[in-house]
């Protein structure tokens, strides 16, 4: 279909929120979040419709699967997000000149914001909460595999707009067709940002096609460094926390690096993973190290796919490095820039690891699980940039604004 009345309306929609007040915003969300409780058994119907067309196999499944618990996550959210301060208006620079002019840089927001997504109903409720709050429309456009789920999410936020009259178009789902992704993709002059969240193929694709700006967000290929220095019990607890809580996020643990000197407690850091049917793939040191005290059936030798792959899945990769340095190399030469961790008692090597690794986020001792807008403070997120231009790590609230320079006079002129 041609899509072009669809960004029409959603950019007009985004005028029309600049007007709509902070207070309004808010009991917008609180009433979304009562009634996306109100309709849990209706969003579960339309969800089952899509898992349906699923195998469960596919490691997508578990992202695209919503429970009720996930559902209250949701809300929970939303309520977070409402509990935040608004981020527009907000005086980042101020300054007067000798002449009188009062020069003030403030946030605004971008206006119209397209998101590109896979099997991840969540974010639309996720998307739409940051963008409302943040006093931006936005574009949905989900993939095939969540229709059914996605579109009951966004009937049940159009409802709620339209009840507190807000223009319903600050919301938008496309069809799930690929000429509709192209024309998302080149809507300049409707949309101001693009935001893919999903595979690495799906970032790679929306950052060679579209000629609108894009914020990479999603494949996150990560690791954690079990140093010489390491504790054994932290480190027993990081990896498993890290591989086995939820493999199919891009905060799961993908390799785990060990010192040589420690490979005689690899078998006690990896141990719990066993109870999860957790696949090893290692390198040989390792592997001989695991021989016999880690499931046959479970361990494999690490081949070159092994490492720099995001496994989504109940599967690790296990590398052996003799020092700090090592392991720093192994990280930048296979790290997709997301979330990596040390597991280490000295100051020393933490303070070196996390000086030197770059990354959107660091851990030190810590399972990089974390990597979450929630869990950071940030009320919900709409993705993890990866990237190092406008915004870095967990995204929300603030990184959906922009800025403007506003000057003030009183008939200044320049010579």
């Amino acid at each position: 279909m041609d899509c072009k009345s669809l960004f029409e309306n959603a950019l007009k929609a985004a005028r029309e929120l600049n007007t709509v007040d902070g207070e309004k915003l808010n009991k917008v969300l609180l009433d979304l979040a009562a009634a996306t409780e109100s309709n849990i058994g209706a969003i579960l119907e339309a969800n089952a419709k899509d898992l349906s067309r699923m195998d469960k196999a596919d490691p997508k499944y578990d992202r695209l699967k919503l429970t009720e618990t996930r559902i209250k996550g949701i809300t929970g959210d939303i309520r977070n997000v409402v509990s935040l301060p608004s981020p527009l208006g907000k005086t980042i620079y101020s300054y007067d000149k000798p002449n009188g002019l009062k020069i003030t840089k403030v946030t605004v927001p971008f206006g119209v914001i397209g998101i590109i997504y896979e099997a991840r109903p969540n974010v639309t409720f996720d998307v739409f909460s940051l963008c409302l709050k943040s006093g931006n429309a936005c574009i949905l456009k989900g993939g095939s595999d969540a229709i059914d789920s996605n579109r009951v999410s966004v009937k049940i936020i159009k409802e709620v707009l339209v009840t507190n009259g807000i223009n319903e178009d600050v919301i938008t789902l496309l069809p799930s067709g690929r000429n509709e992704t192209a024309q998302l993709l080149n809507a300049r002059g409707y949309v101001d940002l693009i935001i893919p969240r999903g595979s690495q193929k799906l970032i790679d694709f929306v950052r060679e096609n579209a000629s609108i700006p894009v914020i990479e967000t999603g494949a996150g290929i990560c690791h954690t460094y079990f140093d010489k220095d390491g504790d054994t019990a932290i480190g027993k607890a990081v990896v498993n926390n890290g591989k086995t809580r939820r493999v199919s996020v891009c905060n799961a643990l993908d390799c785990l690096i060990i010192h040589r000197d420690r490979l005689v407690d690899l078998p006690e850091i990896v141990s719990l993973c066993a109870n999860s049917n957790v696949i090893i793939y290692a390198d040989d040191e390792a592997y001989k190290a695991l021989s016999g005290k880690y499931p046959a059936n479970l361990l494999d030798k690490a081949g070159p796919d092994s490492y720099g792959t995001e496994f989504l899945d109940y599967k690790m990769s296990v590398k052996t490095v003799g020092s700090i340095d090592g392991a720093i190399d192994h990280v930048t030469r296979y790290s997709s820039k997301h979330s990596e961790s040390i597991v280490s008692k000295n100051d020393k090597t933490l303070a070196k690891y996390c000086k030197l690794i770059d990354a959107a986020v660091v851990y030190t001792n810590t399972s990089t699980a974390f990597t979450d807008g929630a869990e950071f403070g940030l009320g919900a997120e709409i993705g993890i940039s990866t990237q190092k231009l406008h915004a870095r790590g967990p995204m929300a609230l603030e990184a959906l604004t922009t800025y403007k320079w506003v000057v003030v006079g009183n008939g200044q002129t320049r010579a």
